[in-house]
């Protein structure tokens, strides 16, 4: 009996999650295990009829209960996990000021702490088949953080210096470590953004020390997305590709801008890059223009009204 790798991918209600989902249904030379929390799965339910290569799992990434019950289900069912797909992710849209401590318990929890408990419990396995893939979906944000999403930027930051170590230390057991990098999707995923109770729109004032911040950068977000030529579809393409690649590179960059910005972090100085970036921001040269105090030049505040 040919043997069928067991794949088990998180995060698979939306999005990527849910394309990768749509790409491996039918694909017979493996069995696949789907992932969401329980009050996510109707859509899943709806459109996949299990079958015996094809699985719904319940799971919550950020509790140790609910990572420990799915894998104990799919080993019950067909054994070890033989590639994790770490999809699972929320995105916080806040500056670092409006974060509270449970909001980056949760930022962190889902898109970091839980994907890598969820590889500690796999990785005893894997070793001891000699064998195995472990793919974390990161994001350019991973490569260079950016305004209103330091939270998230942290997390996929924390997920990628991590991968890079787990990389080094499965490389003797020849267990595979990749790092897929997409940058702006075409997709609705930029109304699915997380808001902490200060930045939330229903309590901003036009008037707020950071709304410059947030009327630039949630609309600069979305129209990127909708000019972007990447859609979750070919990206959960290229992902298959690493599935199917026998030693894959650690770093994936699988979208036009995260490939440039995967170069350009490489080839130009931070100290130079992140004022010209700055630059492009829109409308960065307003932002907090009726806020600030921070002096000119020639000694003068910038704020109107006030004298050196």
């Amino acid at each position: 009996m040919r043997y069928k790798p067991i794949i088990l991918i998180t995060g698979a209600s939306t999005g990527l999650g849910y394309a990768l989902a749509e790409l491996l249904y039918n694909f017979d030379q493996y069995r696949v295990a789907i992932t969401a929390r329980r009050f996510s799965q109707i859509k899943l339910r709806e459109r996949f009829k299990e079958t015996e290569n094809f699985k719904i799992f319940d799971l919550d990434i950020t509790q140790e209960k609910s990572r420990k019950k799915c894998l104990h289900e799919i080993h019950d069912l067909w054994g070890d996990v033989d590639i994790l797909i770490n999809n699972a992710g929320i995105c916080y849209r806040s500056v670092v000021e409006h974060m509270t401590e449970s909001d980056e318990q949760l930022q962190m929890q889902t898109n970091y702490f839980g994907p890598f408990a969820l590889i500690r419990d796999l990785l005893p396995s894997m070793r001891e088949k000699g064998r195995g893939k472990i793919i974390n979906v990161s994001s350019v944000s991973g490569m260079i953080a950016m305004p209103t999403m330091a939270s998230y930027s942290a997390s996929k930051h924390a997920l990628e210096g991590a991968s890079e170590a787990l990389w080094y230390e499965m490389k003797p057991y020849g267990i595979n470590v990749s790092l897929i990098q997409p940058g702006f999707i075409k997709s609705n995923s930029f109304q699915n953004v997380y808001f902490s109770h200060n930045s939330n729109p229903e309590n901003l004032g036009p008037d707020s020390a950071y709304s410059d911040y947030y009327q630039s950068m949630g609309p600069f977000v979305e129209k990127l997305m909708n000019l972007s030529l990447a859609t979750p579809e070919n990206i959960a393409k290229k992902i298959l590709t690493v599935v199917q690649t026998e030693n894959p590179p650690l770093w994936v960059p699988v979208t036009l801008d995260a490939i440039v910005f995967y170069y350009l972090r490489k080839l130009i100085p931070r100290r130079w890059l992140m004022p010209v970036l700055f630059f492009f921001l829109p409308k960065s040269n307003q932002w907090a223009i009726k806020h600030t105090l921070r002096r000119d030049d020639i000694g003068h505040f910038n704020r109107k009204n006030k004298a050196s």
